[in-house]
């Protein structure tokens, strides 16, 4: 009896000590240097009221548990200012955050720093320490940002970062540098995206509350991977949450030229679309093999067992060959995210999840893709067409995401494991109407297009941080696995010549297309960093290592299908009809070739071997001058197996690239006042080929009916005898320069003023190929260099007045000059196709440079109300996209004009609820690129007219 008293008497202690315990709130916050942006560790912190505290860790954070009520913190720290939070609210069972605690060395002893709690959890002050004290030119956002604007995902978040644009509301571009110039990276570590030849990660996948930070490097320093020069963009995840977190939410977008309109063009595909995958329905009807049956073999023996294979394989092919008109769909996505962090006595664990689902639909009416080229009358400027399409064609695109975290925290390690897939299926059916008037070949005809596309990425980051004899040594590892494929089942093309209904190689037979590409990727990291005194201050050495292997197999299996004597009637869809089809009564039936065989150019395998390592010291040689100086080496060696179109070049595993390069940087920070910094920064960095540029890969889009063209590919003219390219593609050495002055004011208002000089070593461009028109390549072009100032600043607008002091601008503005000096093949090929009285210069423009860049917009904060709205412009001036070659003209894009508006609300005295509004595309401009030439009109290579669309979101917090 009295062991069960003594056991109730427990358990009623225990149940009454969870009571008390969950009646208690939580102070989570974290301390910065304000000097460096740096987190402070072992700070003491002190709740006066209670006189109990805590201390905080290597990341600068700390946790005390009290009862609720308004407290006031000191936080105390030797050789450090006091700071004294007021008014620090607690309430049961939840969290404050006091995110950007900064602490300054002091200037007497007896100094005190006042401040009320709710000016920490409003500011992101570590950031702008940190970009002011940055080893390079560097911008970001933070968490706390996050709160304060309540952007759903990264892609909306990270666009409001000075000299960053978003294309197609998925991929960053810095200072106006396309893909080939910008790396994304996700917590330090290079993660293929659901497109791998692209170098970076679409951002619309990644929710904001599992994001930490967002960090734009602007110049080069040696821990970073050297194959970049517009910017790196690092997406730094959370380990530990501050706050239990459980949200959902829902969004959607409405455009009227896109939404509810009953001419969507689609197609019926497989029970499985709306998850982002094929359930089968688009299987090859050969199982991927190539031993299978030609005509040639059973045209005489049909009833033969080779025959009867050969009847089965053509008889399964879908008989769908045109989509339906019908009524498309608004956009709409769903989200689930949860993150918590559970504190222990000997440890912290934190977790995150976030899972998404969007489903967007586009259609483009009246869409045109042309190919325009000079007349061959050197007396005649106005271009000719070539090949004219133009129709309408509609787009689903689902994307499946699901990203999920742990990690834990001891006294001098934190270890983390993140996990990612991602899943994307797209839908794609046009008709369109097609002239070609190329040669000779002089017809009109009724093109019918259907596609899909599935998309997978899976990815593990394992990782652990280490700290040895407190944070005199740093010690960082990564190791990244990941696997993507991309599957394009069955690509359907199909043309009818008019008016008679014809189908026959002059305007090309119906083709079928299933491409394979699978790839592997391992990534390994270290970097050490060791705390040291030199010239009589505190400095740092860093150095480490990196290993990157890639292997990717690529396989485009196509047929075409010969019609014979089968009668058609214009209709796509009965060209596969049982009775037209080829058998031992009918032998002229239609039937199948499959391109492939015996030669596949698009069969290849290549694998890439990258080492690399590091160097890095950064010091302080005077009082006022902070130096940061490096190098670092890498070793890039890529392997190819595959061959050419007639099978005269076979590579088996052949070393197609074999670089060791050594990336020299210097970062010189002069401070010129408390915060206004001079910095010039020297550095050579590197874009490299793609997979699929250094192939022989012939990849055609049959939408717009261009191809692409592996950079190994040689082309001859006049009979062979003139090298117009080598196909020896190369990668590209850049070395870059920058001068910057900035200045930073309270509340995170900036101003800067920046000239840049870069020099490129033989770029690769993408050229248009002579001898197919319609028909695209990489090559290196001349040497050439880009010349550009920028000017930056975040101004709020009170200095106008009180009533606009709720009010900010911020602005970004460059201006480039860029030049290419070009080859001799170039340089000939347009001085003899020269228009009369043009005169050829040995320059032109570099391709995918802008020539001037505007971002700007004026948003609206009222932290007490939750309102945030904003009203942002963007435009890039006309861009050299496609270089011209012979009679084929370059192609420019036309400058759009984005006209956006975005408004955020925030409701309850927790902000559980958020809401959004927005419409991008004020203007309703159109996405244009043109051809030009000497003293023509311009003409259309793409027009399209993605409309205004409205979008909205709605999410809680529980």
């Amino acid at each position: 009896m009295k062991k069960l008293l003594i056991l109730g008497a427990i358990i009623l202690t225990q149940i009454l000590t969870a009571m008390a315990f969950a009646q208690n709130g939580t102070i989570r916050g974290t301390i910065y240097e304000e000097s460096t942006g740096e987190p402070l560790f072992g700070v003491s912190v002190l709740v006066k009221e209670t006189s109990t505290g805590a201390v905080t860790d290597f990341d600068g954070k700390f946790e005390i548990q009290v009862a609720p009520g308004t407290y006031n913190l000191q936080i105390s720290y030797i050789s450090y200012s006091t700071v004294e939070l007021t008014a620090v609210e607690v309430k049961a069972g939840e969290v404050t955050v006091l995110d950007d605690i900064l602490m300054a060395e002091e200037a007497s002893e007896l100094e005190t720093v006042t401040i009320a709690a709710s000016a920490i959890r409003t500011t992101e002050s570590a950031l702008m320490s940190v970009k002011r004290n940055a080893a390079n030119l560097m911008d970001g956002i933070s968490a706390s940002s996050f709160r304060k604007i309540g952007d759903g995902d990264a892609a909306s978040a990270v666009k409001r970062v000075t000299g960053v644009s978003i294309e197609g509301g998925k991929y960053v571009y810095v200072r106006g540098l396309g893909d080939r110039y910008t790396k994304t990276v996700l917590n330090g570590v290079d993660v293929p995206g659901l497109d791998p030849d692209r170098n970076t990660i679409q951002m619309d996948i990644f929710p904001t509350n599992v994001i930490d930070n967002i960090i734009v490097s602007k110049s080069f320093t040696a821990d970073l991977p050297a194959d970049f020069t517009g910017g790196v963009v690092d997406i730094e995840t959370k380990d530990f949450p501050e706050e239990k977190v459980a949200r959902i939410g829902i969004s959607g977008g409405y455009n009227p030229s896109m939404h509810f309109n009953s001419n969507y063009v689609k197609y019926e595909g497989g029970k499985t679309d709306w998850l982002g995958f094929d359930d089968g329905t688009r299987a090859i009807p050969t199982g991927g093999r190539t031993d299978i049956p030609q005509y040639a073999d059973v045209v005489g023996n049909p009833n033969s067992p080779l025959g009867q294979e050969y009847q089965s394989i053509l008889g399964n092919f879908n008989q769908t060959l045109g989509g339906f008109r019908t009524n498309s769909m608004m956009d709409f996505g769903l989200s689930f995210s949860l993150g918590d962090q559970l504190v222990r006595p000997k440890a912290t664990w934190g977790y995150n999840l976030a899972l998404t689902y969007k489903n967007d639909t586009e259609f483009y009416q009246n869409a045109e893709f042309n190919l325009y080229g000079k007349p061959r009358e050197s007396t005649e400027t106005e271009l000719e067409a070539l090949e004219r399409q133009r129709g309408d064609y509609g787009v689903n695109n689902v994307l499946l995401g699901g990203i999920a975290g742990i990690a834990l925290k001891t006294e001098a390690s934190k270890f983390r494991l993140n996990f990612m897939h991602l899943q994307n299926g797209e839908t794609k059916a046009g008709e369109f109407d097609f002239v070609n008037t190329n040669l000779g070949a002089n017809f009109e005809a009724k093109q019918y297009n259907l596609e899909y596309s599935e998309r997978a990425l899976t990815s593990i980051l394992l990782g652990g941080t280490h700290y040895l004899n407190g944070r005199d040594w740093e010690i960082n590892w990564k190791v990244a696995p990941t696997r993507s494929s991309i599957e394009d089942p069955d690509v359907r093309f199909t043309r009818f010549r008019l008016p008679n209904n014809t189908v026959g190689t002059e305007v090309g037979l119906p083709t079928r297309i299933w491409r394979f590409l699978e790839e592997e990727n391992l990534v390994g990291k270290l970097d050490l960093t060791k705390q040291a005194f030199l010239f009589e201050r505190d400095a740092k050495v860093k150095f480490g290592g990196n290993y990157v292997y890639k292997n990717r197999d690529f396989d485009i299996q196509s047929f075409q299908f010969p019609t014979g004597n089968a009668d058609l009637n214009g209709d796509p869809n009965q060209i596969l009809a049982p009775e037209n089809l080829f058998s031992a009564e009918n032998r002229n039936g239609v039937r199948y070739n499959p391109d492939f065989i015996p030669n596949n150019p698009n069969q290849y395998n290549s694998n890439v071997t990258s080492y690399a390592g590091y160097v890095s010291a950064e010091l302080q040689p005077a009082e006022r001058l902070k130096a940061i100086a490096g190098v670092r080496m890498e070793k890039y060696t890529q392997f190819y197996t595959g061959t050419n179109q007639n099978a005269t070049i076979v590579f088996d595993n052949e070393r197609v690239l074999d670089d060791l390069d050594f990336f020299p940087t210097l970062n010189l920070i002069y401070s010129l006042k408390e915060n206004q910094n001079l910095r010039l920064s020297a550095s050579r960095t590197i874009a490299r080929p793609s997979f699929k540029e250094l192939s022989f890969a012939e990849i055609l889009d049959p939408i717009t009916g261009r191809t692409f063209i592996g950079g190994l590919f040689e082309e001859r003219t006049n009979g062979g005898t003139e090298l117009l390219w080598d196909g020896n593609l190369t990668a590209t050495r850049i070395n870059n320069f920058d001068l910057r002055w900035e200045a930073f004011q309270e509340r995170g208002q900036m101003l800067s003023v920046s000239a840049f000089y870069k020099t490129f070593d033989r770029p690769i461009e993408i050229v248009q190929f002579l001898s197919d028109p319609g028909a695209f390549q990489p090559r290196n072009v001349g040497n050439g260099t880009v010349a550009g100032l920028e000017l930056e600043f975040r101004k709020e607008l009170g200095f106008i007045s009180p009533a606009f002091e709720k009010f900010s601008w911020n602005t970004n503005v460059t201006v480039t000059e860029s030049q290419i000096k070009m080859s001799e093949s170039e340089f000939r090929s347009r001085s003899l196709t020269a228009r009369e009285g043009e005169e050829v210069k040995d320059t032109r423009d570099m391709a995918g440079q802008a020539p001037y860049i505007i971002n700007t917009g004026i948003s609206y904060q009222d932290f007490n109300s939750g309102w945030e709205a904003g009203i942002f412009y963007n435009v890039q001036g006309p861009t050299l996209n496609l270089v011209g070659f012979g009679n084929r003209t370059d192609t420019y894009t036309v400058p759009f004009h984005a006209l956006n508006l975005n408004v955020n609300k925030s409701f309850g005295a927790d902000e559980r609820i958020q809401t959004s509004f927005g419409v991008s595309n004020i203007l309703n401009d159109k996405r244009q690129l043109v051809f030009r030439s000497f003293q023509a009109q311009d003409q259309f290579f793409t027009n399209l007219a993605p409309g205004t669309e409205i979008s909205f979101s709605f999410s809680y917090s529980f």
